[in-house]
């Protein structure tokens, strides 16, 4: 057997290097070269898949899973595709174990669920059941980080869905490089997106996100699933969006929402009413608009407040829209409207 060679990869670009440098050759970025290792080709000996037909593939190729939940099948595109690899990423502790704990309980009463964590317990899930009220959940747990030991499982189990929380804890035994690691990540997310192909198994893939704003580090296994779902949530509300940035099985930039409850996520049917304070609008100073997100159109209500200044330099506060934006409705106002706004504070705020 031909024995495996290092090599090291940049962060940034992907770029290979046959050696450690402190800059990137191509794009010149400093210390952003990790080690990885380069598997040896498939001998000759060793059987591959077999081609198929287009007559031989089943005929419900547009069968999707129900989750249970409307807004998040608006997200995946209309349901869970059979074979599919979604990768939901977000900050830790905004939500997504539980939501896809949830999502798993849903499924299992219809399909075979394979729940494997590398940051709990089987105590901590179970807890979870239980404060979520799903204890009667027939999915199988699995608590380990070899990702050829969960795949097995799920296999000898005969899952259809399989929940991986979350990748960045998972290691491949090919690999000696640590955990949640550049190498780590593409051979862990590789393993199972041919795991899912291969199998007709839906995955769900938890990825934390970096300070960046990026899972796992700079688009490193973005594109090697079907669709990336983010969450996004503000400390101060209760509400959690769920957005598509790129779903094969669907039109991406959908948006689903969810209220966060003591039994967990509850998803908002009428997402307008998050972002109006009263059912008619009469006052001075308030005005409704609409904002288009994926398939659907929001009403937002757009609050206005003009006060004397009292001070040499004028405020200019706006709350959830661009203060450039701002400072351009103001100027063209004072140039073809003749409000002269100089010297008055100004303060735009959307309601939510």
């Amino acid at each position: 057997m031909a024995k495996a060679k290092s090599a090291y990869v940049c962060t940034e670009c992907s770029a290979h290097s046959v050696k450690w440098a402190g800059q990137c050759p191509d794009c010149a970025s400093w210390n952003t070269l990790s080690r990885t290792t380069i598997l040896p080709p498939r001998s000759a000996n060793q059987s591959g898949s077999a081609p198929a037909t287009i007559e031989s593939i089943p005929g419900d190729l547009g069968h999707r899973n129900s989750t249970g939940f409307d807004e998040f099948d608006r997200v995946l595109g209309g349901g869970l595709v059979p074979g599919a690899v979604v990768l939901l990423g977000g900050d830790p502790g905004v939500g997504k174990s539980t939501l896809l704990q949830q999502v798993s309980s849903n499924l299992a009463a219809e399909l075979p669920v394979f729940y494997a964590t590398g940051e709990e317990s089987l105590r901590q899930v179970g807890h979870r059941s239980h404060r979520l009220g799903l204890a009667s959940s027939d999915m199988q747990l699995l608590a380990d980080t070899a990702i050829e030991n969960i795949l097995e499982q799920a296999a000898a189990t005969a899952a259809k869905v399989l929940v991986i929380d979350s990748i960045q804890t998972m290691t491949s035994a090919e690999l000696p490089s640590a955990p949640g690691s550049v190498a780590q990540l593409r051979q862990c997310v590789g393993r199972v997106v041919q795991f899912a192909k291969q199998n007709e198994i839906a995955v769900f893939v938890i990825g934390h996100v970096t300070k960046e704003g990026t899972i796992a580090g700079p688009r490193v296994v973005e594109h090697m699933v079907d669709t990336v779902l983010y969450f996004e949530n503000d400390p101060s509300s209760r509400y959690t969006l769920i957005r598509s940035v790129k779903n094969r099985f669907g039109a991406s930039g959908e948006m689903g929402v969810f209220a966060m409850t003591e039994t967990g996520f509850k998803q908002v049917s009428n997402p307008s009413a998050i972002f109006l304070s009263r059912e008619s609008i009469s006052e001075p100073g308030s005005i409704v608009s609409v904002a288009w997100e994926g398939s659907r159109s929001l009403l937002v209500e757009i609050q206005a407040l003009v006060a004397d200044g009292n001070s040499s330099y004028p405020k200019r506060l706006a709350t959830g829209v661009d203060q450039n934006r701002l400072s351009l409705l103001l100027a063209v106002l004072q140039r073809h409207g003749d409000v002269a706004l100089g010297p008055e504070d100004v303060f735009v705020n959307v309601v939510g």
